[in-house]
């Protein structure tokens, strides 16, 4: 496991800009496992810009998104299709057809897991996997519990991660309960994963991410026996994190 420790959320930000857009430049049609949140929002920003200044050429490029909202229609502003629209997709010239994220409103959704998993297996798995960290270790909505062995599967939302999300909606009622979401298995077929950790809200999560060993407890903890995996965290985290071992 690589840690590189920067001075704040933008420098994060655009270290893993600057990762991913090697990555196309080694290989043009670089298939991207990308996340939602707010913590890859500026790292989505800084590939933006990279592409407004003609660094990257997305024409080529493939993309799966970790998870879904279960119930939530692709033109829905609380969905993760229109979050990736948004944020990402229409502003780079990344083609519609290779952007891949799960169908939330699928009328079997036992189905559309097995679905995607194909297609991850398929057109994939990601030549890198871009992640966060949940406040309890959660990656994607691989809730603590989750088997290591788990693939593309539906989740039911914890209270805590529903609360963390309800400031994206009008009400906590319309939080959905359940998503679809690549499962830790799916995640760790990646060729090399990205995790991003930023602010002292993460402090615990990283420290406890650092020092413990792998337990479907800590879903995060899967991934320090990956064969190319880098941490990147902020002094806010990290240093935060370091004072709660003395």
């Amino acid at each position: 496991m690589n840690i590189i420790v920067v001075k704040d959320y933008k420098e994060l930000s655009e270290r893993a800009c600057s990762i991913i857009e090697n990555q196309i430049e080694m290989r043009a049609a670089s298939v991207l496992g990308l996340a939602t949140g707010s913590t890859p929002l500026g790292t989505y920003q800084e590939l933006i810009q990279g592409y407004e200044e003609g660094r990257t050429d997305y024409s080529r490029v493939s993309t799966f998104n970790l998870d879904e909202y279960i119930g939530l229609s692709p033109d829905h502003p609380q969905s993760y299709r229109y979050f990736m629209n948004q944020k990402l997709f229409s502003h780079i010239n990344i083609s519609d057809e290779n952007t891949y994220i799960p169908d939330g409103k699928a009328e079997d959704l036992q189905k559309e897991c097995i679905r995607y998993e194909r297609l991850v297996e398929e057109i994939g798995p990601p030549d890198l996997q871009l992640l966060g960290i949940g406040e309890n270790g959660h990656i994607g909505f691989n809730e603590p519990g989750t088997s290591f062995e788990s693939e593309t599967h539906i989740v039911q939302l914890t209270d805590s991660t529903r609360e963390a999300n309800a400031r994206f909606f009008s009400s906590m009622e319309d939080v959905p309960t359940q998503a679809v979401t690549m499962g830790i298995r799916s995640i760790l077929k990646s060729r090399r994963i990205l995790l991003l950790a930023s602010g002292e809200r993460k402090a615990t999560a990283i420290k406890q991410f650092i020092e413990s060993e792998r337990t479907e407890q800590f879903p995060a903890s899967s991934l320090k026996d990956h064969q190319d995996m880098t941490l990147i965290v902020d002094q806010a985290a990290y240093q935060k994190a370091i004072e709660k071992e003395t």
